[in-house]
C-alpha cells in the first residue's frame, strides 16, 4: 500500500474527504520529480468545519480517564513498529530524507510517543492555603480546549506528532494543518495512525491547504485557544501577531543561526566530526543546524584542512541509496535560493574553500571563509548545505560573534575543560547549548525553544503541560463567610 493513492486527503469529524476549493496542490518528489499526489485544497468552510468537529469532540475526550486515554498512544507505538517500512519510505519520497534522516526522525517519533503516554497523567493539580478561615483553594490544570497546530516540511512528521501528541494527551483536541511541500508525512500519516489507534472521531482533524485560499482564517477562528506553530521567523511573527490580536497564546518554534565554536584546547577531529553533522544533516534543512563555526585562531589552519577535506567526502545523491549524505533541498526554488546565496557572498568577497555544483534540486556542500564580520550572510538563517567558518582570538571575541545574530535557538562548544564549557555557553544568548557534542538535539522530556527571534514558548515534558493546559482556581468555603453589606 502507498499513501499517496487515496483522492481524500482532508480528515474532518472522522471522515476522509476531498477540499472543495478551486485549485490543487502537487506533491512532488523533490529528487526524482515524481508526482506524489494532487490534492484539492481545503477552504476556509472547511476549516471551520475542522475546527466545529473539534469543539464538539473535546469534551468527551476531555472527560475520558487519561489511563484510557494513554492506551492510544501506546496502540500508535505498535503501529509505527509493524509499518515502519512503508512510512519510511513515504519519508524519503515526500522529504528526499536519507536512510539516516528518515531513521533519526521515526526514532524521535516513537520518543515523543512514549512521553505522550506518560503526559496523560501528568496534569496535576495543587492546593493552597487561604488567609481566610475555612476556605480550600485547589488549582486545576484543565486542556485548554482545542489546539491549531502548523507543522514544517524538514522533519514532517516528527514536528506534527511533537505538538499533536501532547496536546491530545493532555485532553485537548487538535486541527492540524502540515506543510504544503509535504501534506502527506505532516498530516495524513498522523491521522492515519491516530485513526488506526482508536482515537474518537473529531479529536482530531488534518486540512490540507494554503493561505492563498484561507487567508488567515486557521489563526482568527474562534475555537482554537492554543497555536503551536513551527516553521521560519517571518511566517511566526505573522503567527504571533494575528494570535495575540485574537487574545490567543502561541507557542512558537521559529529559525536558527547556531555556531558550533571550537576552543583551543578542543579535540579537533572530533570537532570536525561534530561540525560536519552539524551542518549537513538533512542538507541543512534543519533550524538547529550549524550555520556557523567558529574556530580559535590557534586551530584555524589544522581544523579547517580537515573540515574542508571531509566536507569534500560527502556523497550527494539519491536518498535511497544508503551510501548518500546529502540528497535534494525541498523544491527548486531552495535550490536555486541557495545556489544564488553562495554566488552573492563570493562576488562579495567570500572565499570558498569548497564551492558545491548544483543539478535540480541536489546543492553540493559548500564551506564559506573569509566573511565580513559585518556581513548579512552571518546574521541570517542558511536552510541548506552551506557553512560558514570563521576564525577568533580568545573566549571573549567568541562569545560576542557567537551572539551577533537576532537568533538564539542551537549552540555547541568544544573544550577539553568541561567547566570551562559551561562558563562559555551560560554567557551566550540561545535556548539551548551542548558541550562537545553537535548543535542538533532533541529529547522528549527535556525544554526545547529559542531566544530572540527563535521563538516563543518551550516545548517538551513539563513544558507541555503549560503549553497546553490553562490554571484554574476554584476555591471551597466551608461554613460561612461574612460580608460586610
Amino acid at each position: 500500500m502507498s499513501y499517496f493513492d487515496d483522492l481524500a486527503y482532508q480528515f474532518i469529524d472522522g471522515e476522509w474527504r476531498s477540499g472543495s476549493g478551486s485549485w490543487d496542490i502537487v506533491d512532488f518528489n523533490p529528487y526524482s520529480g515524481e508526482k506524489l499526489a494532487s490534492i484539492t485544497v481545503a477552504t476556509a468552510a472547511e476549516v471551520d468545519a475542522a475546527y466545529r468537529a473539534a469543539e464538539r469532540a473535546q469534551r468527551g475526550w476531555a472527560e475520558t480517564n487519561p489511563y484510557t486515554r494513554r492506551l492510544v498512544f501506546e496502540r500508535a507505538l505498535r503501529i509505527i513498529d509493524e509499518r515502519e517500512a512503508e512510512l519510511a519510505a513515504a519519508i524519503a519520497a515526500e522529504v528526499g530524507g536519507t536512510r539516516a534522516k528518515v531513521g533519526f526522525e521515526l526514532h524521535l517519533v516513537r520518543e515523543f510517543l512514549r512521553e505522550a503516554v506518560q503526559l496523560a497523567l501528568r496534569a496535576e493539580g495543587r492546593i493552597l492555603p487561604s488567609p481566610v478561615d475555612g476556605k480550600e483553594n485547589r488549582l486545576y490544570r484543565m486542556p485548554v480546549g482545542v489546539v491549531g497546530v502548523i507543522s514544517p516540511f524538514n522533519f514532517p512528521l516528527l514536528l506534527s506528532v511533537k505538538s499533536v501528541a501532547p496536546a491530545l494527551a493532555l485532553g485537548n483536541a487538535v486541527v492540524l494543518k502540515p506543510h504544503q511541500n509535504t501534506p502527506i508525512c505532516g498530516g495524513g500519516l498522523v491521522a492515519r495512525i491516530f485513526e488506526e489507534a482508536g482515537l474518537p472521531a473529531g479529536v482530531l482533524n488534518v486540512v490540507v491547504t494554503d493561505i492563498a485560499e484561507i487567508g488567515d482564517a486557521l489563526l482568527e477562528h474562534p475555537v482554537p485557544k492554543v497555536i503551536s506553530f513551527t516553521g521560519s521567523e517571518k511566517v511566526g511573527r505573522h503567527v504571533a501577531t494575528v494570535a495575540a490580536a485574537q487574545f490567543k497564546q502561541t507557542v512558537l518554534e521559529l529559525g536558527g543561526n547556531s555556531a558550533l565554536v571550537v576552543l583551543d584546547d578542543a579535540d579537533v577531529d572530533y570537532a570536525v566530526d561534530a561540525a560536519v553533522f552539524s551542518r549537513f544533516i538533512h542538507q541543512g534543512q534543519v533550524c538547529m543546524a550549524a550555520n556557523r563555526v567558529l574556530v580559535d585562531r590557534s586551530l584555524e589552519r589544522e581544523f579547517t584542512e580537515k573540515f574542508v577535506a571531509k566536507v569534500a567526502s560527502l556523497k550527494v545523491g539519491d536518498p535511497a541509496d544508503p551510501a548518500t549524505h546529502i540528497g535534494p533541498l525541498i523544491n527548486a526554488g531552495q535550490a536555486e535560493a541557495i545556489t544564488a546565496l553562495v554566488d552573492r557572498a563570493v562576488g562579495e568577497g567570500a572565499t570558498a574553500l569548497l564551492h558545491g555544483k548544483s543539478e535540480g534540486t541536489l546543492v553540493g556542500p559548500s564551506v564559506l571563509g573569509g566573511v565580513a564580520e559585518d556581513s548579512w550572510l552571518l546574521r541570517q538563517e542558511i536552510f541548506g548545505p552551506v557553512v560558514v567558518l570563521v576564525p577568533f582570538d580568545g573566549d571573549d571575541e567568541a562569545v560576542r560573534l557567537t551572539n551577533a545574530t537576532p537568533y538564539g535557538l542551537s549552540g555547541a562548544v568544544h573544550t577539553g575543560d568541561i567547566e570551562r564549557g559551561v562558563r562559555f555557553a551560560k554567557r551566550i544568548e540561545t535556548g539551548m547549548i551542548h558541550i562537545n557534542d553537535g548543535t542538533v538535539h532533541d529529547e522528549p522530556i527535556v525544554p526545547f525553544g529559542g531566544e530572540k527571534r527563535s521563538g516563543l514558548g518551550r516545548l517538551n515534558g513539563d513544558a507541555m503541560v503549560e503549553a497546553f493546559t490553562t490554571t484554574k482556581w476554584i476555591s471551597i468555603q466551608h461554613g460561612r463567610s461574612r460580608f460586610p453589606f
